[in-house]
């Protein structure tokens, strides 16, 4: 399972996107986000897809391990695309039978956000891939620090989501080792009657919740008896630097911003 699974996890390379200031690395993914919206014909997501494959490059994740990790997420790409094919009941009809029509529109439609939805998931995953989750909280700290000045928990939030990010891959692991055990006493996951599957489920979550609980305990526990007290008064190991690197990345997705809104139709 844990090699089936990428969000979360942080692949170690010796590439420019995992020497780039997590600041940066932040600022280009929220930017991604909302500029993928810009892109709504062939020359735009060609585009927005040029870079995003440039980005996996420059990143050197193994190709294969990226591969055997979007398996799952290509199965809803493909769900995506399934529904706008039979749901778009616009343009020129292009191929019938029975109830079932498939429309221009909606193959442009299923094409168009399927590639979206494809691209963020790439592009979200290769910020954890390239991002340690203590870099992702000295990140998250340093940008949302002017909100200290409305007493918003900067330090308190990060903290949360590094957590979060870091327990991914042990929460998955825990899962993991209770499916082989629960395998091994002879319940089955992937056969029979859909509602025994169902059931079969809650002797795994049960014993999941249980370990996630005692885990966060055990967590809270070692940060009292070490003196955490938050952020306030705290310096930081890793100080961080903002490259020429990170000025010539955000100038690259400046100028990509600015060709979508050229080329968009």
């Amino acid at each position: 399972m844990m090699d089936k699974m990428i969000f979360g996890r942080y692949v170690p390379a010796d590439s420019v996107i995992h020497k780039m200031d997590p600041r940066s690395k932040l600022i280009m993914i929220f930017l991604f986000v909302c500029i993928i919206f810009l892109a709504n014909n062939v020359v735009t997501y060609a585009l927005i897809g040029i870079y995003t494959f440039l980005m996996l490059g420059l990143s050197r994740v193994p190709v294969r391990f990226l591969y055997v990790g979007l398996k799952p997420v290509i199965w809803l790409v493909l769900f995506t695309l399934v529904l706008q094919l039979f749901f778009t009941k616009e343009g020129t009809l292009l191929y019938e039978l029975g109830p079932l029509k498939i429309y221009e529109e909606g193959v442009r439609q299923g094409i168009f956000i399927s590639l979206r939805f494809f691209f963020l998931i790439l592009m979200t995953s290769l910020l954890t891939l390239t991002t340690t989750p203590i870099e992702i909280t000295d990140g998250l700290e340093t940008l949302l620090h002017p909100l200290k000045k409305v007493r918003f928990p900067v330090h308190e939030m990060a903290l949360m989501m590094s957590i979060s990010l870091r327990f991914i891959p042990t929460l998955m692991q825990e899962t993991d080792k209770i499916m082989k055990a629960q395998i091994a006493r002879g319940v089955e996951f992937a056969s029979g009657p859909f509602k025994e599957r169902i059931k079969a489920v809650i002797p795994l979550l049960i014993p999941l919740f249980v370990s996630s609980f005692k885990r966060a305990e055990e967590l809270a526990i070692a940060m009292e008896a070490r003196g955490y007290q938050g952020g306030e008064g705290r310096t930081k190991y890793r100080e961080l630097t903002w490259k020429m690197t990170d000025s010539l990345q955000m100038v690259l997705l400046v100028l990509i911003t600015i060709l979508l809104l050229l080329l968009r139709s």
